[in-house]
Formats: C-alpha cells, sequence, structure tokens
C-alpha cells in the first residue's frame, strides 16, 4: 500500500507541476508584420561578431535587406581569430557597389569597425557594443547578435509596435532555430524553464522591478541610452542584455518585451559542447549574486536529474512489482506511471510542434531533461568553487 499511495502521490503532483510549467509563457504583446512608417527616424543597427564566421554574412545581409527606409549598419569586428573579418571586408565591398548604383536613401550604409584590445573592467560583448553604438548616428539604436537573421520587415514591424506600445527600450523572443540531434533533446526544454525563470506581463508592468531583455534583438532610443549611461553603465556584466533591462526600469523608464518569432529566427548553438559551454556560462551567472536564486538552482537541478531517472523507471518498477506478485496494486502503478508519460509526451509534443521539430523529440525528454539538471549542477558547482566562466576564448571570474 505505501508504494501505490507513493505511486498516486507522484503522479498528481507531476501532472500539476507539468501543467504549470508549460502555462508560465504568458506573451500578450505579438509583434506582426506592418508596413514601413512614412516618418522614419534613422535607426542604426549594430552588430557584435566575435569569430561568427558561420553567421556573420547571412546576419548583416538580413539587416540590408530590411525595408525600414531609413538605417545604418554598424558591424564591431571583435578581436575576431577566424574568417569573420574577410567575410566582412568581402560584404563592405558588396555595399559599396550596391551604394554606387543608388542613393543612399535607398540602400543602408555599411560600416566595418575594427575592435580594440578589451580594457580591464570590461566584459567582452559590453566593450563591443560600446565601440559600435559610439559611432552610431541614429535616433534609435538596435542592438542585433550575429548568430540572429531578421526578416525583411523586422525594423518597421518592432519600431511600429515600440512606438504603440510607448517603449523606450524593445525587445523581443526570437524563434529558436534547432538542427542537431542534441540541440533539439537540450533547447526545448532550456527554453520551457526559462519561460518559469521571468514573467513578461511583470516585466511589461513599469509597477514592478522585473526586468530582462534579449539580447539578440533590442531596440532602444537614444536619448534614453546616453541617459542611462549605456552599455558603460554595465561594462562588467556578461549577461549585459539583463543587466541593461534593469537600468531601463531603476531609470523609471518603460520596457518592453514582446512575441517576435514571426519575423525573427536564431540558432545559439550547434552542437552539445556549444550548449554546454553556454549554457553553464548563462546559468552561472543568473545564479551568481542572488543566494536564493542559486539554492532554487541547485533544487531545481537535483529535481530534474531524479525525475530523468525515475521517469523512465517507473513502469519498469511497477513491472517488476507485479511480476513479483503484486497484483492489483502493481497494475495500478503501472497504469498511474505510463498516464504520467502519456500526458508529458503530449505537451511535449506540443512544444516541439511549435518548435518545428519531429513530434518523436518528444521521447527524448527524460534524456534533455538530464542533461540540463547536470549543466545547473555544473553552473552552481562554478559559483561556489568561483572557478568562473568561459566564454568565447575569454575568461571571467565572479
Amino acid at each position: 500500500m505505501p508504494y501505490l499511495i507513493a505511486s498516486t502521490a507522484f503522479l498528481i503532483g507531476g501532472i500539476g507541476i507539468i501543467y504549470w510549467l508549460h502555462n508560465q509563457y504568458q506573451m500578450d504583446i505579438v509583434v506582426e508584420p506592418a508596413p514601413h512608417p512614412t516618418n522614419a527616424p534613422l535607426i542604426s543597427v549594430c552588430i557584435p561578431a566575435r569569430n561568427e564566421e558561420r553567421n556573420i554574412r547571412a546576419c548583416v545581409e538580413a539587416v540590408l535587406a530590411q525595408d525600414y527606409p531609413n538605417l545604418e549598419v554598424i558591424v564591431l569586428d571583435d578581436r575576431s581569430t577566424d574568417a569573420t573579418p574577410e567575410i566582412l571586408r568581402k560584404l563592405t565591398l558588396e555595399s559599396d557597389s550596391l551604394l554606387s548604383r543608388q542613393t543612399r536613401e535607398q540602400a543602408p550604409v555599411l560600416q566595418i569597425i575594427s575592435g580594440s584590445d578589451l580594457p580591464k573592467g570590461w566584459a567582452g560583448k559590453p566593450y563591443a557594443l560600446f565601440q559600435a553604438s559610439a559611432s552610431a548616428h541614429g535616433e534609435w539604436l538596435c542592438f542585433v547578435d550575429a548568430d540572429t537573421f531578421l526578416s525583411p520587415k523586422t525594423l518597421s514591424s518592432c519600431y511600429v509596435k515600440a512606438l504603440a506600445t510607448q517603449a523606450d527600450m524593445f525587445t523581443i523572443m526570437t524563434f529558436q532555430v534547432l538542427g542537431s540531434f542534441w540541440e533539439k533533446t537540450v533547447m526545448p526544454l532550456v527554453m520551457t524553464a526559462l519561460s518559469v525563470g521571468f514573467s513578461p506581463r511583470k516585466v511589461n508592468d513599469p509597477n514592478t522591478k522585473d526586468a530582462i531583455a534579449n539580447g539578440q534583438f533590442i531596440l532602444i532610443k537614444r536619448s534614453i541610452y546616453d541617459a542611462i549611461g549605456g552599455y558603460e553603465s554595465v561594462k562588467d556584466n556578461i549577461v549585459e542584455d539583463k543587466a541593461i533591462s534593469e537600468q531601463i526600469k531603476r531609470n523609471g523608464h518603460r520596457l518592453i518585451v514582446a512575441d517576435g518569432m514571426k519575423l525573427v529566427r536564431t540558432r545559439m548553438y550547434t552542437s552539445l559542447p556549444e550548449m554546454w559551454e553556454g549554457w553553464t556560462k548563462n546559468i552561472y551567472l543568473g545564479l551568481r549574486d542572488q543566494p536564493s536564486l542559486m539554492a532554487l538552482g541547485v533544487f531545481g537541478a537535483f529535481l530534474t536529474l531524479l525525475v530523468s531517472i525515475f521517469l523512465p523507471a517507473w513502469p519498469l518498477l511497477g513491472a517488476y512489482w507485479h511480476w513479483k506478485g503484486g497484483g492489483w496494486m502493481a497494475t495500478t502503478v503501472i497504469s498511474e506511471s505510463l498516464l504520467l508519460w502519456a500526458y508529458v509526451i503530449y505537451v511535449r509534443v506540443m512544444v516541439a510542434r511549435k518548435m518545428e521539430m519531429s513530434p518523436w523529440y518528444a521521447l527524448t525528454t527524460p534524456l534533455g531533461a538530464g542533461v540540463f539538471g547536470a549543466m545547473m549542477f555544473t553552473s552552481a558547482w562554478k559559483v561556489i568553487s568561483r572557478k568562473g566562466v568561459t566564454w568565447k576564448g575569454r575568461s571571467y571570474q565572479t
């Protein structure tokens, strides 16, 4: 009887937790494709690039293809050691050729800047964005990551929505492109966890302190950017997007986060080692300065690893008990385990379809949960041991 009671409690608790986890993405503001405005102020698109040979051409070409009529594009080559500088040189030549056939109003201006050495006290990306913004002339600044690809109406649509929501800083969640097996196994679970970590409704509420931004796409008024001190005000922060969003709300300005998945696509990582380095860094930095979150992260990692092991084992344990003469109680345990499995598969199939993946990846949930739990444990250990993290060839300590 104790085994049956435990099984029933696990079923009820499991269904409740799974339902709650998958109903936290309350993104009320959605960016739809919109025509470009008639009175369009200059927007300066700033793209930091450090060893981005895989993405930089597609990213820059997508920005140059915007239907927004008044923009400049600034790419900051952040001391790249791969083919990024050569790709950017070719893009500059192609852009110059385009400008020779069109007027300035018809084609955006492309400017490539070689970044200087990283000064003491700065993290890499904030310094790259600081340098790029220093050369910008626009009334609005748009920061775009090199692994992010805009559809032609992105700038127009986001600018129109920013005006409609009276945003001083406007950021969007982008559609995540997943290619490899490990991306499709781990990333959907990470994205589900992130949806629990922040509430868009609270972020968009000016009366709360909740703040977050997606550095893959940030649109901000130049006057507001300068008023808060720009990226210099968060110069030692690797998670610079969250840090600058906190500066926005702390200074009483309007922050809006919206769903931009119809317009922008991002491919963050292409392999398990890349995901491991990237997410252990991100989780580590999220836990570093908040002991309560670190404790919650450790508990979450333990729970995730437990689930990744117990969920597959539960029906097997029930079957073993039935084989040993467990009778109707063992049969009930098996039924309860299969019911929870069916619910897990159903909700993960819905996630897979939304992320344009095969529904069969729902069956990899225990494996993905195990990897994600291991990443959370690793991040917590880096905080406790003060080992710091490595990112883009640079080491950062606590």
